[in-house]
């Protein structure tokens, strides 16, 4: 008769087999044997859905992670927990040309993974606004008066020790970075300013404040730090988590060399103020020059720069473009147009013996402003008046030469090296007059699409300037939206479509522009991305602290021994193994002392002894 005999490193006396007639002989097993089998069986299955629940867990937060972290970004207005030991503070004074800011900001304890940034946010008093305060005028204003600087901006040093708790006053970094308005200075000025600061801050103030924390940076600096903060609050140098996310193959500077490495694509922008416009984007791969005397210029626009905590990784090395254009912002560029129609005007009528502009009833037909509005133009005592045609792209016509493009590839505005853009795989987002001049009048705000921008614009510049008015009156248009900006909406439309398509070359039909105020309801400002990467080696150093508390209880590092469910089944586990090996050494004690025990062991199991056997 068939018999299926099962063993297992278990005492002899735990064997059994299972034969077609005698399926009932397991029965027969003693209870000790059923109690052990069953109580293995029953550790078996905890460890396996201890497994099971921790991958489910995890995989839940793994899922939920991206979706957590963005909410927490759109609805990052609760009041910071100041009472919270392991909450860091950072405070960054933009000294501009017209006041002076300072933003308090902070970020808790490094989760201490060296390829995260730190998570910083600025800071919420217990209103739950941001805890931020300009004062008037500009530092630039004590340039010859420099010892007067530090009381100056005491006012909003003490709003920000306010702010931040006492005991974390000594280890909060402070920087005061001045922008436009001490460029301009003469080096000795900006030095003598900057000697008061580095000189008296200290002495009435705690906070952690260097030689290099106090400095006049350039707009290039600048213009990397509005990308870096805006970048950040992106989540674009977070890790691929999802398939359908935009990536970029990039060649990091230094290893071109090496193979390309995937990351998350960053965004580019574009922000156009009164007085310059400014790009700036990532150049993800290795760029060629037309010439010599282009790579000298490139080497002044791109910055390569590592806002990893490690300068030996290179996963948060970026290099990114940066230009500025002094002269092409809105304001500026109508002031080069109507001084271009002043002396164009004035030129004309002493040549042909005209009278064009000089009396209201001959104006000057300028088809850059709304139809029918009368304006006029001030130079030297003398007025030119003006009157608006209304015609969009007459008016595109006549400012494409203020472009001053040239036939030079890789070039843009005024003629200034740029390299190459990837259309199909980019996004940017405009800022400043980008978002105005799409928003306030034209409300199409948000994704921009050219077709329909263009149709905006041209109903609007032809539309009268009396109905314009009436529309304004009843309140149709943003909030913030002015008669000045009624009265040149037709200009900087034209002007924003210009630099845009023909200055920075892109294409009509390109999709992945965004004009915007703000990025995820929060106004981005530059000095996020300057303490972002002023602060990017601290995390080192909380890792480097926790390695060292990890060398001490190693077991509380690994997350999956932490987790209970899988302490408890591998606990469970050895202890069986334990109390199985020690069950198996009482019974092999058991027959040592019974040497008659093997062959009733035999017989159990319905075997001839081993005499028998032998005889066979």
């Amino acid at each position: 008769m068939g018999r299926i005999g099962i063993s297992c490193l278990f005492p002899a006396s735990w064997h059994f087999s299972i034969s077609p007639v005698g399926c009932p002989r397991i029965l027969n097993t003693n209870l000790r044997q059923i109690i052990v089998i069953s109580v293995l069986a029953a550790a078996v299955s905890l460890l396996y859905f201890s497994v099971v629940i921790i991958r489910n867990k995890y995989g839940r937060l793994s899922r939920d992670k991206k979706f957590q972290r963005y909410l927490a970004r759109v609805t990052d207005i609760e009041a910071t927990d100041t009472n919270n030991p392991n909450v860091n503070y950072g405070i960054v004074v933009d000294c501009g040309s017209s006041g002076s800011r300072v933003f308090v900001y902070c970020w808790p304890r490094h989760n201490g993974n060296p390829h995260d940034l730190l998570d910083i946010r600025q800071m919420r008093d217990k209103n739950r606004k941001p805890v931020v305060m300009k004062i008037k005028p500009g530092i630039s204003e004590f340039a010859t008066s420099p010892e007067k600087v530090s009381d100056y901006i005491s006012p909003l040093l003490n709003f920000a020790a306010e702010h931040v708790p006492r005991a974390k006053h000594k280890e909060t970094p402070l920087y005061i970075l001045c922008t436009a308005g001490m460029r301009i200075l003469p080096e000795s000025q900006q030095k003598a300013i900057l000697e008061d600061l580095l000189t008296d801050i200290p002495v009435h103030f705690d906070f952690l404040f260097s030689d290099s924390h106090a400095e006049v940076i350039s707009g290039k600096q600048e213009g990397v730090y509005a990308w870096i903060g805006i970048n950040f609050v992106l989540g674009r140098f977070e890790h691929i988590e999802d398939d359908d996310e935009a990536v970029v193959e990039v060649n990091i500077p230094g290893s071109e060399s090496s193979e390309a490495i995937v990351r998350k694509r960053t965004a580019g922008i574009l922000d156009m103020g009164g007085v310059s416009t400014q790009i700036a984007y990532e150049v993800p791969k290795t760029v060629s020059f037309a010439s010599s005397q282009q790579e000298e210029v490139a080497k002044n626009l791109l910055a390569e720069f590592n806002l990893g905590c490690d300068v030996h990784q290179t996963e948060h090395v970026y290099r990114v473009y940066v230009a500025t254009f002094l002269g092409f912002g809105g304001n500026a560029a109508r002031q080069r147009y109507e001084d271009r129609i002043f002396a164009n005007t004035v030129q004309k009528n002493r040549l042909l013996g005209k009278q064009t502009g000089l009396t209201p009833d001959a104006p000057y037909l300028d088809p850059c402003l709304p139809l029918d509005i009368k304006d006029e133009i001030q130079q030297n005592g003398q007025t030119i008046y003006l009157r608006g045609t209304g015609d969009f792209d007459l008016c595109r016509e006549t400012i494409q030469p203020f472009m001053n493009k040239t036939n030079e590839t890789q070039t843009s505005l005024n003629g200034v090296y740029q390299p190459p853009i990837h259309f199909q795989n980019s996004e940017f987002y405009g800022f400043s007059e980008f978002y105005y001049c799409t928003e306030d009048v034209l409300r199409m705000g948000g994704d921009y699409i050219a077709a329909k921008f263009t149709k905006a614009a041209k109903d609007y510049c032809a539309t009268k300037w009396s109905i314009l008015r009436e529309r304004f009156d009843r309140g149709l248009y943003a909030s913030h939206a002015d008669l000045h900006r009624l009265k040149y909406q037709c200009f900087k439309s034209a002007w924003m479509f210009e630099v845009f398509h023909r200055g920075f070359s892109f294409p009509v039909n390109y999709k992945n522009l965004k004009t915007a105020l703000q990025v995820y309801d929060k106004e981005v400002q530059w000095t996020l991305g300057a303490i972002l990467y002023r602060t990017r080696f601290l995390p080192l150093r909380d890792i480097q602290q926790e390695a060292f508390r990890a060398s001490h209880a190693h077991w509380r590092g690994v997350s999956f021994v932490y987790n209970h469910y899988l302490f408890s089944g591998c606990f469970l586990v050895v202890l069986l193994a334990i109390l199985l090996y020690l069950l198996r050494l009482r019974r092999i004690h058991k027959r040592t002392v019974r040497p008659g025990s093997a062959a009733a062991l035999w017989m159990e199991e319905g075997l001839p002894s081993q005499k028998a056997a032998g005889a066979l």
